[in-house]
């Protein structure tokens, strides 16, 4: 328990300061939330992703295990809370939020760094190979359990495929195999451009925030923050053991996996009607409560 504040302080105290950042800021000076999401989302991650996919060193056998290790828990949390929101007998509006809230974790505003301040600076190649599996998945569930029905698979692939931080892994991959070296100047300037996206997307996910309000609690709130925050990562932790995983890459594994609900839910929950205010209160509330979740998980880590 003594360690807890420290832990806190240390690993959590600097990504909540700069979500508190945006969120005391954005209204002030008039940020708008979509414009830096669009940043972010066009622009810097996929540099972020391209320098270090084209940079990255991991053994294939060690890549596979950890593909299937994090694909094996987010599966499952998906089945678990679409079946617990059957059982509850609830909407099939609602049933969808449940499925995307157990598989959108904020991995990438919150799980890169604190992996990174967690495990050190090495840890974040291995914490953005899950970011990336997780991306390509989510959205593939997410898309999958939206169209059910609907005989729109190709929708659901391109869907996937068209998103900017996936589209550039392919050409990412094949500057890695081939060990092409890009002339100076690009890799300057991608790099540049990388080193922005931890520090932007917390100050966006701040303003995003910052237009939601208080969230108003209901039973479904907190179950479905309990099933993104408690169900992930009990299942990353027990996974992890047959799948042979230890060190930073089983670390990286349970804390991406106990990340809150990602803000993009709140932009499929828009595009696709599904409740977005109650959507926004969601995150809200599971980012709150993550607070408490992730500095327990983490004196376990450490």
């Amino acid at each position: 328990m003594p360690q807890l504040l420290p832990i806190f302080l240390n690993v959590l105290g600097p990504v909540f300061a700069l979500v508190a950042v945006g969120y005391l800021f954005g209204p002030r000076l008039a940020l708008d939330a979509r414009t830096l999401a669009q940043v972010c989302f066009f622009i810097v991650a996929p540099a972020f992703i391209f320098k270090v996919v084209s940079t990255a060193k991991i053994e294939v056998g060690l890549a596979l295990r950890m593909t299937f290790y994090i694909a094996s828990v987010h599966i499952l949390s998906a089945l678990i809370a679409y079946r617990f929101a059957r059982w509850l007998n609830r909407s099939p509006k609602m049933t969808v939020i449940y499925v995307l809230a157990a598989v959108f974790g904020n991995i990438g505003n919150f799980g890169l760094p604190i992996i990174q301040f967690a495990l050190g600076e090495s840890a974040l190649t291995i914490g953005t190979f899950y970011f990336l599996i997780l991306t390509v998945l989510s959205f593939a569930i997410g898309m999958t359990v939206i169209h059910w029905g609907k005989g729109s698979h190709f929708e659901t692939a391109w869907e996937v495929l068209k998103t900017p931080s996936i589209f550039v892994v392919f050409p990412a991959l094949l500057c890695n195999w081939s060990h092409i070296d890009l002339p100076p100047f690009l890799f300057r300037s991608l790099d540049l451009l990388a080193s922005m996206m931890i520090p932007l997307m917390l100050l966006a996910l701040g303003v995003q925030l910052a237009s939601v309000g208080f969230p108003h609690l209901s039973l479904d709130i907190v179950l479905a923050s309990g099933l993104r925050l408690l169900l992930a990562p009990l299942l990353a932790f027990l996974l992890a053991i047959p799948f042979g995983l230890a060190g930073q890459e089983r670390g990286a594994g349970l804390l991406q996996a106990s990340m809150p609900v990602a803000v993009v839910t709140s932009v499929i929950a828009l595009e696709y009607d599904l409740l977005p205010n109650f959507v926004m209160a969601l995150i809200l509330f599971s980012t709150l409560a993550s607070i408490v979740t992730l500095t327990f998980i983490l004196a376990f880590l450490l």
